[in-house]
């Protein structure tokens, strides 16, 4: 047996760290497998998040390889049976790239594997994998460590890969191959090919690398140069290159053409094994050098997409972060008019936000009247939603605002603002906070401008109702629970407030979505060269209609959408007999006013002020869970990651600490980031 001794802190008490001792069994020729699972149970953390201990251990281990030769060569020994008795070949070919079977049938794919595992024969390098990281977080602390101890175990085991054994050599061209050929196919589809002016152009780095790639195959007969070798990995490389940055031209022109999920697959799948390609070049590029940093970050990638390979949700967030990312970037330039930077704008949208508060008064009272019809479940839902998509659509066109409808677009412009593909390879975190300020103080101007005009106008219009009719929308009870249905811990306010939120978010990516479609699909180009639609309509009023569709019929969907969103919810909820409705801070406002009047006043202060309270809090609410949601989107769907930033809270506490009317009130000059520092 070999013993390792580390030092290690105890966990049950703050006494100083003592010296514990890991046992390895030494290696055997036919325990290979057996040996390094072992080995890496000795490096493995109790808790998969436990950094630090694995971190421990894996130096206590590191530190017996390097004075015990025998562990050494067990180890060695171990690998390289591994290497050389099975097949690597589906760990190079498609271990961490997305299938080519499509999204959906990838998707169908998983589902019936998670239920129903895929075997793996013995002989499959994956095999071994899945055998020694069994734990389905193993890829938390394999990836947590500090990288460097992954490149020092692997240089002290001298994982160069000799090539003279002629089966090794043999997996590797045939990986080559494969990938090569992949790619020469998915850079002839047309969501590649489109997106240039001269076909020639879009494919020929594709063709290229394929060309070059079968010459180097060539090289490795008897007669093979190594010099022609190297002159072609060389060449290749340089190739590859010009395909990674044929792909980012593609998506450079995303704003501009759009993009589809078909799209975001392939140039997702091109990717990945362009990335695998400069892997095996890298082994057999015969320069006695070998790129260990890369090779780690390729083992790590192994480990992640072996214990992840059932996930529906990482399979769904890769695959869908490129077209998130379109989405979410049409949302961003929605989101543009309801942020203020000036004082004029700022007013401007106070002015605004008044206008949406008139139409939403008209909108709750017509939505209480309609409540009095008695009509089945589904149809009164339908003309809830019918009356709310209408009023939604009537503030669209008038240039008003509605205030919750801002956080699902506002959110990706926030993200934008340290989107590393705009303002180089660093985020500006102090831009980023001046657009938080200015957001916070947007926001503000809204949901001032909508209530303070919905609860006096929904009451005087109840009074007028009264007046003409002699009967009040909601007395009694029905005025009492109005009132009920607002506050927070007498009814399930809070609840359905972040139901709401959850509507808000998913009609901005509706109408986010649908405005990628519109340039994706060419809608507008394809209507002018329509024959029908040029015998039905005169040349002005064809182009009103298109002017129209391209620059407001996402707005329109998704204003379509929350409508029903929110008209449904309740007729939802007792079809199926779940608390399941909404509770949104303008419809809430106005409801409230409606039972303050019907009550004939009746109401204590106290009772007032707890109803307020509640209205306040929905409206939290909807701005909050639509905001985190966008926001998450959009972060997600850009790669960044909000804890590689811990710095920003401190500069946005600095900014709200200097500058606290910035947060609700525009300045007279607009801020800038040095001002910040």
């Amino acid at each position: 047996m070999l013993r390792l001794t580390r030092k290690a802190k105890d966990a049950t008490s703050k006494t100083p760290a003592r010296q514990q001792a890991v046992v390895l069994p030494l290696h055997t020729p036919n325990r290979s497998i057996e040996f390094l699972v072992e080995l890496m149970a000795k490096i493995r953390p109790d808790k998969p998040k436990d950094f630090a201990q694995a971190e421990l251990r894996f130096k206590a281990l590191l530190y017996q390889i390097s004075q015990d030769r025998t562990s050494l060569f067990s180890l060695r020994k171990a690998l390289l049976t591994q290497f050389l008795h099975t097949n690597i070949v589906p760990a190079l070919t498609e271990n961490g790239i997305v299938s080519s079977r499509g999204f959906v049938q990838e998707l169908t794919s998983k589902l019936k594997h998670k239920i129903l595992p895929e075997l793996q024969t013995p002989d499959n390098f994956l095999f071994v994998i899945n055998k020694i990281f069994y734990k389905k977080h193993d890829y938390l602390w394999v990836k947590g460590v500090d990288k460097d101890l992954w490149v020092q175990f692997f240089e002290g085991l001298g994982i160069q890969i000799n090539l003279t054994e002629p089966s090794l050599l043999k997996q590797f061209a045939q990986s080559l191959q494969l990938l090569s050929y992949r790619i020469v196919t998915l850079g002839l589809e047309k969501e590649i090919t489109q997106r240039f002016a001269n076909f020639n152009d879009a494919v020929f780095p594709f063709l290229e690398q394929n060309r070059l790639i079968n010459e180097l195959l060539q090289q490795f007969g008897p007669s093979g140069s190594v010099e022609i070798k190297r002159s072609l990995v060389e060449n290749i490389t340089e190739t590859l290159y010009n395909c990674n940055q044929s792909i980012q031209w593609i998506k450079d022109q995303r704003l501009q053409y759009g993009t589809s999920l078909a799209q975001a697959y392939i140039l997702t799948r091109l990717q990945q094994m362009i990335e695998r390609l400069f892997i095996i070049l890298d082994v057999l590029d015969a320069d006695n050098s070998f790129n260990t940093e890369r090779f780690v970050d390729y083992f790590t990638t192994v480990v992640y997409n072996e214990n992840t390979q059932n996930s529906l949700k990482e399979f769904v967030s890769e695959n869908t972060g490129f077209l998130a990312y379109q989405i979410a970037e049409h949302g961003g330039r929605t989101g543009e008019k309801f942020i203020t930077t000036t004082r004029r704008e700022f007013w401007n949208m106070f002015r605004s936000a008044a206008g949406g508060g008139i139409i939403i008064s008209f909108i709750g009272i017509i939505k209480n009247l309609l409540s009095k019809m008695t009509v089945a479940p589904f149809w009164q839902g339908f003309l809830y939603s019918t009356n709310y998509s209408l009023g939604f659509i009537l503030i669209q066109e008038t240039g008003s605002t509605l205030a919750t409808k801002q956080p699902a677009y506002t959110a990706n412009n926030v993200a934008s603002s340290f989107d590393a593909q705009k303002i180089g390879d660093q985020p500006d975190l102090r831009n980023l906070a001046i657009t938080i300020a200015k957001v916070s103080r947007t926001q503000l101007a809204s949901f001032t401008g909508n209530l303070i005009i919905v609860f006096p106008l929904t009451y005087l219009l109840a009074w007028l109702f009264f007046a003409a009719t002699g009967t009040k929308i909601a007395e009694g009870l029905g005025a009492q629970k109005l009132l009920n249905d607002q506050q927070p811990f007498h009814s399930l306010a809070l609840l359905y407030a972040c139901i709401t939120g959850f509507f808000l978010f998913a009609s901005g990516l509706i109408a986010g979505f649908v405005e990628n479609y519109v340039v994706y699909g060419k809608i507008a180009d394809r209507m002018r060269s329509s024959i029908i639609f040029k015998k039905r309509f005169n040349e002005q009023r064809r182009y009103r209609i298109i002017h129209y569709i391209e620059n407001n019929l996402g707005a329109l969907i998704g204003n379509i959408a929350l409508g029903f969103f929110l008209g449904m919810a309740g007729f939802l909820g007792k079809t199926f007999g779940i608390p399941f409705d909404i509770r949104h801070i303008t419809i809430s406002a106005a409801n409230t006013a409606i039972g303050f009047f019907g009550l004939n006043h009746a109401v204590s202060v106290k009772e007032i002020w707890y109803t307020l309270f509640g209205v306040g809090m929905i409206g939290f609410l909807n701005f909050a869970v639509s905001f985190g949601l966008a926001f998450y989107v959009a972060v997600k769907s850009r790669g960044i990651r909000l804890k590689d930033y811990p710095e920003f809270l401190g500069i946005l506490w600095r900014y709200l600490r200097n500058y606290p009317r910035d947060f609700v009130k525009a300045p007279y000059n607009n801020r800038t980031a040095n001002q910040l520092r």
